[in-house]
């Protein structure tokens, strides 16, 4: 439990009436915030009733314990209570920062020539493009490619990476990602044209390439 905690405790003896003697213990709990605010606090009475004289001592230690049991749930209740309220915050916080992602709608490649990118990626890899996307409406020319529910957007822009110096395995360097049935018939494909790639190295199934602009592109078996 955050903040300090005073405990004040005293124990008060009454008159006696016709022997029969009463011990009571007061107990009260003082929780100091940062800043010396005030949380709250509590109070509990325990009377204990003795019918002789010398069991007084023996009921005032009995109430003592009784006493620190009750001390014991009330701090274990104001904890819970804490543990609660933080509980609820965080959640707070996790609702709000909820934004609602969906899936991946897109990846963007850079392509130094769009026709020489499309023979590519319609032929080769048997893409098609999605008419309904603009292409009269930016600053340079490009495609949208549909790659199941999700596309590949072509840009001819001037790519800031160099073509040379790349690491052979495009699984070592930044790379799109394709989820296909079959990388047997795919190796198949690559070999004919005469593409170079490399398989993974974990052994699952899975072949990386790169397009003519050296984007690294791996595609991997998946079941549907």
């Amino acid at each position: 439990m955050s903040g300090q905690q005073t405990r004040i405790r005293s124990v008060y003896k009454t008159k006696q009436k016709k022997n029969v003697p009463m011990a009571s213990c007061a107990t009260s709990f003082l929780t100091i915030l940062p800043n010396n605010q005030v949380n709250h606090v509590t109070l509990s009475t325990i009377a204990t009733y003795t019918p002789l004289k010398r069991n007084l001592q023996k009921s005032i230690g009995n109430g003592r314990n009784q006493g620190h049991c009750l001390r014991t749930k009330v701090k274990t209740s104001i904890d819970a209570d804490v543990l609660a309220k933080d509980s609820t915050t965080s959640e707070s916080v996790d609702d709000n920062s909820d934004f609602g992602v969906v899936n991946m709608h897109h990846v963007g490649l850079l392509c130094e020539n769009l026709e020489r990118s499309l023979d590519f990626y319609q032929n080769l890899l048997g893409l098609k493009i999605n008419e309904a996307r603009p292409h009269d409406k930016l600053p340079y020319r490009g495609a949208w490619l549909w790659v199941g529910s999700e596309m590949i957007h072509l840009m001819e822009l001037p790519n800031p990476d160099p073509y040379t110096g790349r690491p052979e395995h495009g699984g070592r360097d930044r790379h799109t990602c394709i989820a296909i049935r079959d990388v047997s018939k795919l190796k198949a494909i690559l070999d004919k044209a005469g593409i170079p790639y490399t398989l993974s190295r974990s052994g699952r199934p899975a072949i990386f390439t790169r397009d003519p602009d050296t984007n690294a592109l791996e595609f991997t078996q998946v079941d549907c």
